[in-house]
């Protein structure tokens, strides 16, 4: 198609010279972090499971030093080890704001804002982890504590997808009812993990396995289970109905479904040991924590902008 002589010239692309390796380096960088953020849930269920939410009777320094040597043993160890990856990820979304800032330029106008919105998030993260040490381990300060991090891993994930570059064969954009289910899924999950959150800060599960009591708890997250697993394999059976090429959001969709079935099985198991094995307890949580950061990647692609062709392809096109 020949152009107008009459239409004004198009601008030049952006050089991306000299900064390319801030480009590489985001998306990097937000990878690591939803591991080491779904890695942080998984450490603090062990504390928990492992009665060494206290086993640091100070905070943020553990016996009032940085290394507690003298006082070394698998507790010490597991409370001092999940202090130091919130501050390292505290320091590495600190990072990505700074450069999010600097190169704003180079990425998408919502990357400050959402880089920003996390940094604030796991300040509060770490003034939760404060008062829950300082309040003798208050059963609404441990749920919202593991809320937060929940919402961290899911924001971080969504952030990830959100940053890699659109499915250049992804045929047609996604229906209109994609979104809706997209979130549906992951707020019942979410609510899901609250509730098994408030079960676990209260011991509910074991007073209920060993004395017939607060069973309250645990019926509400057996039931929390039926929608949250019917809205997360319903996405992942309407991914087969997509406009081909979206191969990214079917995987995360079927991904997300395996991930619900291995949570069923490792929940039942759970019971059926009694809580008797803390791995198995672990597994559960740590399995919720991907389940969570699969979601978060489906809503980071649920709402990326479609592939458009740029002004400069349609000119010569």
């Amino acid at each position: 198609m020949a152009v107008a002589p009459s239409a004004q010239p198009l601008p030049r692309p952006r050089s991306t010279s000299g900064a390319g390796w801030v480009v590489r380096l985001v998306p990097l960088l937000t990878a690591h972090l939803v591991v080491a953020l779904v890695a942080l849930v998984a450490i603090g269920g062990a504390t928990r499971v492992m009665e060494a939410g206290l086993a640091c009777p100070d905070w943020p320094l553990c016996y009032g030093v940085l290394w507690p040597g003298r006082q070394w043993n698998l507790q010490v160890f597991l409370e001092w080890f999940h202090r130091l990856d919130a501050f390292l990820v505290g320091v590495a979304l600190l990072l990505l704001f700074a450069l999010s800032l600097r190169f704003r330029a180079r990425f998408p106008g919502w990357l400050p804002w959402s880089s920003g919105l996390a940094l604030a998030m796991v300040a509060v993260q770490g003034g939760l982890g404060a008062l829950t040490v300082l309040s003798q381990l208050a059963a609404p300060t441990v749920t919202l504590h593991l809320a937060t991090a929940l919402s961290l891993v899911l924001l971080l994930s969504a952030m990830h997808q959100g940053l890699e570059p659109p499915e250049p064969e992804a045929a047609g954009d996604l229906p209109r009812w994609w979104a809706p289910l997209a979130v549906l899924a992951a707020l019942l999950v979410g609510t899901q993990c609250l509730l098994g959150g408030a079960m676990a800060s209260r011991w509910a599960a074991d007073l209920c396995v060993q004395a017939g009591e607060g069973c309250r708890w645990l019926l509400l997250h057996r039931q929390g289970a039926y929608p949250a697993a019917f809205a997360v394999l319903l996405l992942a059976a309407s991914s087969l109905a997509l406009p081909s090429g979206h191969r990214r959001l079917q995987g995360l969709a079927l991904a997300a479904a395996a991930l619900v079935a291995v949570q069923v099985a490792l929940g039942v198991f759970t019971l059926r040991l009694q809580l008797a094995v803390p791995a198995v307890t672990v597994a559960h949580q740590l399995t919720a924590a991907l389940l969570v950061g699969v979601l978060g990647g489906l809503w980071g692609l649920s709402f990326q902008p479609p592939s458009v062709p740029s002004r400069l392809e349609v000119a010569h096109g």
